[in-house]
């Protein structure tokens, strides 16, 4: 399995959707998951109560998407929502329910509902299909991912405050699809975990197959092999010394929870 996960990962290749730039003026309302800049200049820029993202029209996919975890957000008792198309999304440019029907792939949440429990508006939004990745369900969104975002909430309760950045990884030109709509099958998912408290961050590449959890620390990775990978810029408001050291060190194991 690491042996796959490695020769995947040697054949990653930096892709940049072009698409449009975005207009600062819908970055008002989220000014608290730009703090650390913008992953990225293209995309169609949504920004949610709980999270922002910019999505790709053309995959039917989120590029990257923000989030600001502090500890009361993790700990509410919020029900969760139905997934939905992404009303602010014209049909044709966004996922729809049936394109997941019988795909056999999840419904794979980028920012977590488990994050949203704190507010039902934040709950519902992160159920809109923008925010969501096709990916395998068994030993991965149900298993590694799962217990990984669960980890996140408990970094969040000990740590006091964390900013997350997740997205899709394509190694695959052009990308394998679902439904009528063609979205995108991403090879791998990441994960990059922020601590502006301590000032160090912890990240994560995975492929997008059925994975053992006690696997979790191989797929830590820098920052910086993110960046190549999906040609995307994090933490770009550090100032340059501090975003080269927390972006190029590789943490040697998982945090303690």
């Amino acid at each position: 399995m690491l042996k796959n996960f490695l020769l995947q990962f040697v054949l990653l290749f930096v892709f940049s959707p072009v698409l449009h730039a975005y207009d600062n003026s819908l970055l008002e309302n989220c000014e608290e998951y730009i703090k650390y800049g913008t992953p990225g200049k293209s995309g169609t820029l949504l920004c949610r109560k709980g999270y922002l993202l910019a999505h790709d029209s053309e995959r039917k996919t989120p590029i990257w998407v923000a989030e600001h975890l502090i500890s009361k957000r993790v700990t509410g008792v919020i029900k969760r929502a139905n997934f939905q198309p992404d009303p602010d999304l014209n049909i044709g440019k966004r996922a729809e329910l049936i394109d997941y029907r019988g795909s056999g792939y999840d419904r794979g949440h980028m920012a977590p509902a488990g994050n949203m429990r704190w507010d039902q508006q934040a709950m519902l939004e992160s159920f809109f299909l923008s925010n969501i990745v096709p990916q395998i369900g068994k030993d991965m969104n149900q298993g590694i991912w799962k217990e990984l975002e669960e980890k996140i909430r408990l970094w969040t309760i000990s740590r006091g405050e964390l900013y997350i950045y997740t997205g899709p990884i394509y190694a695959k030109k052009p990308p394998d699809v679902i439904g009528i709509n063609k979205v995108a099958i991403p090879t791998h998912l990441y994960k990059i975990i922020y601590d502006p408290i301590a000032i160090e961050a912890i990240a994560f590449i995975m492929p997008n197959m059925k994975l053992k959890s006690s696997d979790m620390p191989a797929y830590i990775v820098t920052i910086r092999e993110i960046e190549k990978k999906t040609g995307l810029n994090f933490l770009s408001t550090l100032d340059t010394e501090t975003e080269n050291i927390v972006e190029s060190v590789k943490a040697k194991n998982l945090w303690i929870e």
